[in-house]
C-alpha cells in the first residue's frame, strides 16, 4: 500500500471514528487535531481502535503519545512508518 492510499484510507477514518461534519480531504495535515476538532483523550482511544481495525496494526503503550496523535501530519507519519505491518 503507498502513501496516497494510506492517507485516503487514514482520513476516512478519522472522520468516521469522530463523526466530524468535514470532508477528509479538508482535513489541514497540520492542524491539532486537538484543537481544529477537539480530539480528547476518549477520542484518542477511538482512533486507536481505528488504527488496529483499518490498518491491522497492534498498538502498545509506546505508540500512544501526543507526537504520534497531535496533527493528522504526524499520525500519517506514524502510520507510514509502520506500512509492512498493515494489512
Amino acid at each position: 500500500m503507498n502513501q496516497r492510499e494510506i492517507e485516503s484510507r487514514l482520513r476516512n477514518m478519522i472522520v468516521d471514528r469522530l463523526f466530524l461534519t468535514v470532508d477528509p480531504a479538508d482535513i489541514p495535515a497540520e492542524a491539532s487535531l486537538a484543537d481544529e476538532f477537539g480530539v480528547d483523550s476518549v477520542n484518542l482511544l477511538e482512533l486507536v481502535v481505528g488504527l488496529e481495525e483499518e490498518f491491522g496494526l497492534e498498538l502498545d503503550g509506546g505508540d500512544f503519545n501526543a507526537t504520534h496523535f497531535g496533527t493528522f501530519a504526524a499520525l500519517l507519519e506514524f502510520v507510514v512508518s509502520r506500512a509492512d505491518e498493515i494489512k
